[in-house]
């Protein structure tokens, strides 16, 4: 883990099957491309959104938050932090995500790419 400019950080390779994920881009960019399991909440609704992250999020657990390339997700993650949410930034987001040969699935679960 490494902290870039203060925000908890962690990269695509850190990242375990089963760990909770929360995607902060717009509608057109998740339906474009995802990772399957991933939390949607645009960030643009985040804060109106926010209880449903908290009924999401396990409890004991971390968030590890994902945009297209870690700024907005580097955003929510202070946020969390500021709530006292254990929460980590994606470093370089969904596109280091698509990079590492992890799969991308698109609205209805058909192959994806990363807008």
């Amino acid at each position: 883990m490494s902290f870039g400019a203060g925000v908890p950080t962690v990269g695509v390779a850190d990242l375990k099957d089963g760990d909770f994920l929360l995607d902060v881009r717009e509608d057109d960019e998740w339906k474009a491309g995802h990772a399957e399991g991933a939390l949607h909440i645009p960030i643009s609704e985040f804060v109106a959104r926010f209880g449903d992250l908290t009924e999401a999020a396990p409890q004991d657990g971390r968030v590890h938050v994902i945009c297209r390339s870690g700024a907005r997700s580097a955003q929510v993650t202070m946020y969390l932090a500021q709530q006292g949410i254990d929460a980590v930034n994606v470093d370089g987001g969904m596109q280091a995500w698509e990079h590492s040969g992890r799969p991308v699935v698109g609205d209805g679960g058909a192959p994806g790419y990363v807008l």
